[in-house]
């Protein structure tokens, strides 16, 4: 049975942080420039939008491999609460053209990494004995 939970965190792993990883690239192709000009309305450096990288190509990418899962969940949870509330907190109680709730997509990154954070990978990884695998 706990096999089947392997195979669960494996198809979560992959199919989520995967498309996170899209994101990451883009900003990798495009710049973060919209990130640092955000940053610096909040009186921050603007040397800190390069965590984007962190956190949308690194982070992704453990968690892809099932490697230091837990600390790249919780780093992948950071940066999808620093985008909820650096740039989505206005749209907080707004609903998309569709119907479906307009922050909805970067809440469930956000509970994903949460929950990669405190389950971990499973044993179809590429690590599965440290503390933070």
């Amino acid at each position: 049975m706990k096999s089947k939970l392997d195979i669960g965190l494996l198809l979560l792993r992959t199919s989520i942080a995967s498309t996170m990883l899209v994101y990451g690239i883009t900003k990798l192709i495009n710049g973060v420039s919209f990130i640092s000009g955000l940053l610096s309305n909040y009186g921050l450096p603007s040397v800190l939008s390069y965590g984007v990288y962190i956190g949308e190509i690194l982070a992704p990418l453990l968690i892809i491999i099932g490697y230091r899962t837990k600390l790249a969940g919780l780093i992948f949870a950071i940066n999808c609460l620093v985008a909820i509330l650096m740039v989505q907190l206005p749209n907080f109680f707004t609903l998309n053209e569709f119907g479906g709730w307009y922050i909805g997509p970067i809440v469930i990154y956000f509970v994903f990494g949460l929950a990669m954070f405190f389950t971990g990978a499973g044993k179809i990884a590429l690590s599965s004995t440290n503390k933070w695998d």
